[in-house]
């Protein structure tokens, strides 16, 4: 028994983490060498070009200032989703386009629960407990709901999670197209925020202990207290498959986004020449060249040549 509590709670987190950083590392590093020979910015708006006619600095960035703004309205706020749009065919064959804000909220709303539940756990890993980790509990539980406090993105991830899902299963244009890798890290972070949810409002587990136990991990001292649940490691084993399968999923577009050449390039073509600076010298065959070298057959064949 002992021995697999040291299994679920020392070896496999050891190990996920191992992966997760070098899976990380690896991909980023294989993108940075990823050569970029052509200028592919993707662009949503007028291009900067003439004074008098208004450009789109952010959907069509010409500065690096632009790009940067570009990036972090698209990371932080997901902002090229925004602009989704469903697309329906009405009785008697007619064509509807519509908003489709629901996918954009919906991933707004998990991935900023993910993010501050994240962060609402460094209590367990440091010690003291950092300030801003105190004050995104306060805020989180502002509504002061049940004992132990209520917090907000518990509800609002399991919320966006459930509809991100019904999606994929309901709709048969999505459902067609899913694969299971697309189901597959949805499911996983499901059963984790389930477990964590579990933990915290129903089946209880010493929390003390569970401190004590990722402190232990963290500074390279391993410890497995007494008096976790079972449940704990359950949440513990899907936290460490989902670190360990991260970087080989499509979930790694987290550091993607920021290396993908169609996002961190500037829309300059127009006032900058872009060369590839990849291009090996090449011995080209000039039409003069060409025209000299058959000279005679053309002028046999009747004709007419550049040079007499």
């Amino acid at each position: 028994s002992g021995g697999l509590y040291y299994l679920f709670g020392v070896i496999f987190p050891a190990a996920a983490v191992f992966l997760f950083l070098f899976g990380i590392v690896y991909r980023v590093v294989k993108w940075a060498r990823s050569p970029v020979p052509f200028h592919i910015t993707t662009t949503c708006g007028q291009q900067k070009s003439l004074d008098w006619i208004k450009s789109s600095p952010l959907d069509n960035p010409s500065s690096t200032l632009g790009v940067i703004g570009r990036i972090a309205l698209e990371v932080l706020f997901f902002r090229s989703l925004f602009r989704n749009t469903k697309m329906e065919l009405k009785n008697g064959g007619k064509l509807v386009y519509g908003s489709a804000k629901y996918l954009w909220l919906a991933g707004l709303v998990f991935h900023w629960s993910f993010l501050i539940i994240i962060l609402r756990h460094f209590r367990f890993f440091l010690e003291p407990t950092p300030a801003f980790v105190t004050f995104l509990q306060n805020l989180d539980g502002f509504f002061q709901v049940g004992v132990p406090v209520l917090f907000l993105t518990d509800i609002m991830i399991l919320g966006a999670l459930s509809f991100l899902f019904f999606r994929r299963v309901v709709t048969p244009q999505i459902r067609y197209i899913s694969l299971i890798s697309d189901y597959f890290p949805l499911l996983l972070i499901i059963a984790i925020a389930a477990t964590g949810v579990l933990m915290r409002y129903f089946i209880k587990t010493d929390l003390i202990a569970v401190k004590q136990l990722m402190l232990g991990l963290f500074s390279l001292s391993p410890l497995v207290p007494e008096g976790i649940s079972s449940l704990f490691y359950i949440h513990l084993f899907l936290v460490s498959l989902l670190l360990a399968y991260f970087p080989a999923s499509k979930l790694v577009h987290m550091a993607g986004v920021f290396l993908s050449p169609t996002r961190n390039l500037s829309n300059n073509s127009r006032m900058k020449r872009h060369i590839n600076p990849w291009n090996p010298p090449v011995k080209v065959h000039t039409y003069e060249e060409w025209e000299d070298e058959f000279r005679e057959l053309i002028k046999g064949a009747g004709i007419p040549l550049e040079k007499e």
